[in-house]
């Protein structure tokens, strides 16, 4: 009997540890996977959505329960730019998209653990990290992600490591923002630095619409006096009322281009004007040969000799450079330069008809230029063109004294093969002959957009080395990477290791340079009616992965 019920004792135990065996779980969460957003962290935006990131759950039996999302900053992280971190739950894949606000810390450290539950059935489970930045942080800020770890309550875990040139997170800060001070968009950014080290940045105020000239378009300007970590009220410096008894609609003034004079600490800024031009038609199209306001476009000059604080009343200068038998005249866009020997350098296009063939299908061809001025900016001349079919330019003076013109080249509208990138052209005599760069149409690529060119000497590790900085959407077909490039050759080589790529999404496209101070290199560009500044250390274009 007793050997009878020891057999059933153990028949009953072993079924026991069957049932047990069957409802034994069997969930496990594999790696983690990150996706980042190349796109800066605003003080100014109430949510910056940076990093998606995300796991994936197998197996059956009860849910898992996610406790905790760890994440890791590198030791350099500048965590205190930041004032919140936060993890939005946005759902499980298959399944219905949802965004539930899961866990948050306001004080992040290179070190941040966010807490919580949440049950996690199979799927593949998607989280985003919006950082909240500091309204005082400098807009070098720079934050670099290690890894991202989640953690579950059976002490399992799942982790993302960030691999080479990953994980990195840039502070940057909103200068104009679309709708603000009554203005629909802001557009065609144009930057200096001062001798103080004052930034001063100008651009199209744009108040109906996005749509460029002929419309109700007035020339603003901003400063910053601490590096870009703040901007004052705005101030409109070029506003031609209502010429000639029209509406505002019809006297429009853009496409503004800076020059900073650092030997008088006199900042120079010309627009183009047009009267009359009726808002349904592009200013491009409706200006005709001629030389008064209601036939052709006016180039117009302001200028500040203290700092941006206040600027004189609009000067024409269209009768000292314009042909009466172009079509148009007009600057930069962007920003012109002051050479080593006083002269004053705007960048500028026209439009002839010089018996070559318009790629636009018209009579004027346009041609990329500059106009000077010797005298400190009592007259002004005027280059010849230095290619057709190119439009908008930056120049720069290199180390022998000649200047660098660096074209937008209509081609590339249709090129988007080996010949597509930007024109380059050279000059000795201030733009009376031009000689063609090596690398004109095959070093920098481009979608048919404004670009922006700089020439700098830099501090790294205590010495100074003389570069070129060139931004542009670096794509040949869509306005998307915004990205800085340097050349350590005068531009002959632009090395993908020695570029910094600082927003990712479609934009405007439009940027211009400066240099904040000997170790940081700032932009102004154009997102999508708003105009975006930041401030990027020079070592970042030395250090590979960045």
């Amino acid at each position: 009997m007793r050997i009878l019920l020891l057999i059933l004792a153990l028949m009953l135990s072993a079924s026991r540890c069957g049932e047990s065996q069957e409802t034994v779980s069997v969930m496990k969460a594999g790696d983690a996977e990150a996706i980042f957003s190349v796109e800066p962290v605003f003080p100014e935006s109430e949510h910056n959505e940076r990093v998606k990131t995300m796991f994936t759950v197998s197996g059956s039996g009860p849910d898992l329960t996610l406790t905790g999302i760890g994440v890791t900053f590198s030791p350099d992280s500048e965590t205190g730019s930041l004032d919140a971190l936060t993890a939005w739950y946005t759902g499980v894949v298959p399944g219905v998209p949802v965004k539930t606000q899961w866990a948050k810390s306001d004080n992040p450290a290179v070190n941040t653990l966010l807490k919580g539950n949440l049950a996690v059935g199979e799927g593949k489970h998607t989280f985003v990290l919006d950082f909240g930045a500091d309204p005082e942080a400098d807009p070098s800020s720079k934050l670099k992600i290690e890894s991202v770890t989640f953690s579950f309550s059976d002490g399992s875990s799942a982790e993302y490591i960030a691999g080479k040139g990953e994980g990195v997170i840039r502070l940057g800060r909103i200068v104009r923002k679309a709708g603000q001070d009554g203005a629909d968009t802001y557009r065609i950014p144009g930057i200096v630095t001062t001798n103080s080290g004052t930034l001063v940045a100008v651009y199209d105020i744009r108040y109906n619409n996005s749509k460029d000239l002929q419309e109700d378009i007035d020339i603003g300007m901003s400063r910053s006096t601490d590096g870009g970590r703040s901007w004052e009220p705005m101030k409109v410096i070029m506003d031609m009322g209502e010429y000639g008894g029209l509406s505002q609609n019809l006297n429009g003034i853009g496409d503004p281009c800076i020059l900073y004079d650092h030997f008088t600490n006199t900042l120079w800024a010309a627009a183009l004007w047009m009267s009359g031009s009726a808002p349904d038609k592009m200013l491009w199209w409706a200006s005709m040969p001629g030389m008064t306001p209601q036939e052709t476009g006016q180039f117009m000059l302001v200028k500040s000799t203290d700092e941006g604080l206040t600027w004189s009343a609009p000067v024409n200068i269209t009768g000292q450079i314009k042909s009466p038998a172009w079509q148009l005249l007009l600057q930069g866009p962007g920003r012109g330069i002051t050479m080593s020997d006083g002269t004053l350098v705007f960048p500028a296009q026209f439009k002839a008809d010089l018996g070559v063939k318009a790629i636009d299908g018209g009579q004027y061809t346009c041609h990329s230029t500059i106009v000077y001025s010797k005298d400190g900016g009592v007259s002004w001349h005027i280059g010849t063109g230095a290619k057709s079919n190119t439009t908008e330019a930056q120049v720069a003076e290199l180390a022998d004294g000649t200047l660098m013109l660096n074209m937008r080249d209509d081609r590339n509208r249709a090129d988007k093969g080996e010949a597509n990138g930007r024109a380059v052209a050279v000059t000795a005599d201030l733009g009376q002959t031009w000689t063609t760069h090596p690398t004109s149409n095959s070093a920098l690529p481009e979608p048919n957009c404004m670009a922006s060119l700089i020439a700098a000497k830099v501090k790294i590790g205590g010495e100074y080395k003389r570069v070129l900085f060139f931004s542009n959407p670096a794509d040949k077909s869509s306005r998307i990477k915004m990205t800085i490039r340097m050349s350590t050759d005068e531009g002959m080589t632009w090395p993908a290791t020695n570029a910094v790529e600082v927003y990712a999404p479609q934009g405007y496209g439009y940027s211009c340079l400066t240099m904040v101070d000997e170790e940081h290199v700032g932009i102004l560009y154009e997102g999508t009616k708003e105009l975006y500044f930041q401030k990027i250390p020079v070592r970042d274009f030395f250090d590979e992965g960045n």
